[in-house]
C-alpha cells in the first residue's frame, strides 16, 4: 500500500523542520511527502529541498498564494498531487512519533477514515524543543497537557482493539487524520466554501460517513505532539458552523465547491 505524508504549513520553518525531522525517525517512512504550502517565502522550498536529500523519501512541495487562511484549497491541491492510495494528514507543527506512519498503515481498514489524537505542549516545552530538543530521540514533555498526555502510551494491539470505542474520546481534528484517497474524491475533497478557521475536518467527516465511510479512531497509535502557537482569528466561525450543520442537516456526501473547483475539466482520478 503506498501512502502519502501531507504536511500543510504557512511561515513557521522552526516547526517544519522539527516535524521533518521527525518524519525521518519514522520506522515505516511513507511512500512519499507532501508540503503543502499556504504561500510561504522561499526558505519553505529550501527547507523541503534538504529534508529531501537527507531522508531520500519522494517529496512534492505544492503552494498557493496566501490570500488569507485556505486550508480547505490547499488540502485539495495535495490530493490532487498525491500518489499514494492512503493518505495521512497532519499540521506542520504536529512531532511525530517513530511508530506514527506505521500505526497508521497497521489500522488502516477499507470504508474507515482515522482519527489520531493530539497531545498540546505548552510555550516553555515547544520553545526549549525548537531551540535544540528536536535533535534528541525522545518524547517531549507532557505534564502541562493535563488527562491527554496519556495519549502518548504505545500499545497497538490496545489501538485495534478501541479503533470504535475510541470514537467516543478523541474529537474530530484535521491535523492527524487518514483517508483512502479514492474516498475523498468521491466526496469531492474538502469543502472550499468553508475558509479561515472553521470545522472543514468535521464538515468532511460528516460528508464521509453520509456516504457509507466509517470512522475509527487511533488512541494509543500514531502518536504526534502539537506545537503550541497563538490562537488563529475566528472570524469566520459563524458561517463556516453554518456550512458544517447544512451538511449535517441534508445529508450531504458531495460538496459544490472542492476538488473538481480547481479544474473542472480536468477531474480527479
Amino acid at each position: 500500500m503506498r501512502t502519502t505524508l501531507v504536511i500543510s504549513t504557512y511561515e513557521r520553518l522552526d516547526a517544519l523542520r522539527a516535524v521533518l525531522d521527525t518524519v525521518a525517525r519514522q520506522r515505516v517512512l511513507p511512500s512519499e511527502v507532501i508540503i503543502a504550502d499556504d504561500g510561504s517565502g522561499p526558505p519553505t522550498a529550501d527547507v523541503a529541498r534538504i529534508f529531501a536529500q537527507r531522508c531520500g523519501v519522494p517529496l512534492t512541495h505544492v503552494r498557493q498564494e496566501h490570500r488569507g487562511f485556505r486550508l480547505t484549497r490547499l488540502r485539495n491541491l495535495a490530493i490532487r498531487a498525491a500518489s499514494g492510495e492512503y493518505l495521512i494528514f497532519i499540521d506542520g507543527d504536529m512531532l511525530l512519533h517513530p511508530e506514527f506512519v506505521a500505526d497508521h498503515v497497521l489500522l488502516a481498514r477499507k470504508n474507515n477514515f482515522t482519527q489520531g489524537v493530539r497531545i498540546p505542549l505548552n510555550a516553555l516545552v515547544t520553545a526549549d524543543w525548537l531551540t535544540g530538543a528536536s535533535a534528541v530521540a525522545k518524547p517531549p514533555d507532557t505534564r502541562s497537557a493535563g488527562m491527554r498526555r496519556l495519549y502518548g502510551w504505545h500499545s497497538p494491539p490496545i489501538a485495534a482493539r478501541l479503533r470504535r470505542a475510541a470514537n467516543h474520546v478523541i474529537a474530530i481534528k484535521g491535523c492527524n487524520q487518514a483517508y483512502w484517497r479514492q474516498d475523498l474524491i468521491d466526496v469531492n475533497g474538502f469543502n472550499e466554501a468553508i475558509e479561515g478557521w472553521g470545522p472543514e475536518d468535521k464538515e468532511l467527516a460528516a460528508r464521509l460517513q453520509h456516504a457509507g465511510v466509517k470512522r475509527q479512531s487511533l488512541l494509543f497509535g500514531g502518536i504526534a505532539w502539537h506545537l503550541h502557537h497563538q490562537r488563529a482569528a475566528r472570524d469566520r466561525r459563524t458561517a463556516n458552523e453554518q456550512l458544517l450543520q447544512a451538511t449535517l442537516a441534508n445529508g450531504v456526501t458531495r460538496c459544490e465547491h472542492g476538488l473538481d473547483s480547481q479544474s473542472p475539466d480536468n477531474p480527479v482520478s
